[in-house]
């Protein structure tokens, strides 16, 4: 039997850990002694499942950001104030993401699966890439999924925020698909391999995505629930990206169930990775 990973000393970011598969790595990562800082939307939420976590392990300290992933000013500031407590930073861990039924926007007029899913991660990773250089070895970590395959094969630069037709899966396909070309595309950037970026598919997973939707969504998820994967094996790959030295230096990749797994040549292709970079950081306000 392997021994547990001690993750003593070391800094974690998680993003949408209030429930799923975020709550159940923040408590597995807390269990391995990692420090953690745990960013969500709901701050009350948020107390109640650190509250939890403290209470399951000894983990030295927890500490909360509330930022709505879809609001770009509630990012820069909470990216500020994780910069101002002067915290290393060994592991991003970027995993809230949404589905929506009907077309939403943010405030900044992007359409909010996009924006939360893609935008919200490459916002909050370019904002804190200082903080992970400086804390070398160090990893991001992206929750994907399968569901990229939803978005036709490609994305529609044209239509990125889906403004000529809406459909719930594809537009959430879309931005699964961004996260594999954008975590590629940083790994291309990186290239000392000293801060990676890899993305795990945790498999179908009795989750909360999705239940801010219609009550037939609602009703489905629970239907098909007993054949989905309980958050705790739905987290697994997560951490293993997280905390295990065999992928240390291993970046650019798509896992699932602890190994390499295939994605598509279009997630592979560097020329849309670039191309996605330079539109993402032009509607984040960043230098390309």
């Amino acid at each position: 039997m392997t021994a547990p990973i001690d993750m003593s000393g070391k800094t974690v970011l998680i993003t949408g850990f209030t429930s799923g598969v975020g709550k159940a790595a923040a408590l597995a990562l807390a269990k391995l002694g990692a420090d953690l800082v745990l960013l969500c939307r709901n701050a009350e939420k948020g107390r109640a499942v650190i509250h939890e976590i403290r209470e399951q392990t000894d983990s030295p300290r927890i500490d909360m950001l509330v930022a709505d992933l879809g609001s770009q000013e509630a990012i820069r500031r909470a990216a500020e104030e994780f910069k101002a407590s002067r915290r290393p930073l060994h592991i991003l861990f970027n995993n809230a993401g949404l589905v929506n039924r009907r077309r939403l926007t943010t405030a900044e007029g992007y359409e909010a699966t996009f924006a939360v899913n893609h935008l919200g991660p490459f916002l909050l990773t370019n904002l804190l890439m200082d903080q992970l250089r400086a804390s070398a070895p160090s990893r991001v970590v992206f929750t994907g999924s399968d569901a990229f395959k939803l978005a036709g094969g490609s994305i529609d630069f044209e239509d990125l925020h889906s403004e000529k037709k809406y459909r719930a899966f594809v537009a959430y396909g879309r931005s699964k698909l961004g996260n594999l070309l954008f975590a590629r595309e940083l790994a291309r950037r990186e290239p000392d391999q000293e801060v990676t970026a890899n993305v795990y598919h945790p498999g179908f997973v009795a989750s909360g995505l999705g239940v801010n939707n219609s009550r037939l969504s609602r009703v489905m998820t629970k239907l098909i629930a007993p054949l989905a994967r309980t958050p705790g094996k739905g987290a697994e790959t997560g951490i293993y990206l997280c905390t295990d030295p065999a992928v240390a230096h291993v970046t650019g990749g798509y896992f699932h169930n602890n190994r390499p797994y295939a994605s598509s040549s279009y997630a592979e292709r560097s020329d849309v990775g670039a191309h996605l970079w330079e539109v993402s950081a032009d509607l984040c306000g960043l230098p390309g």
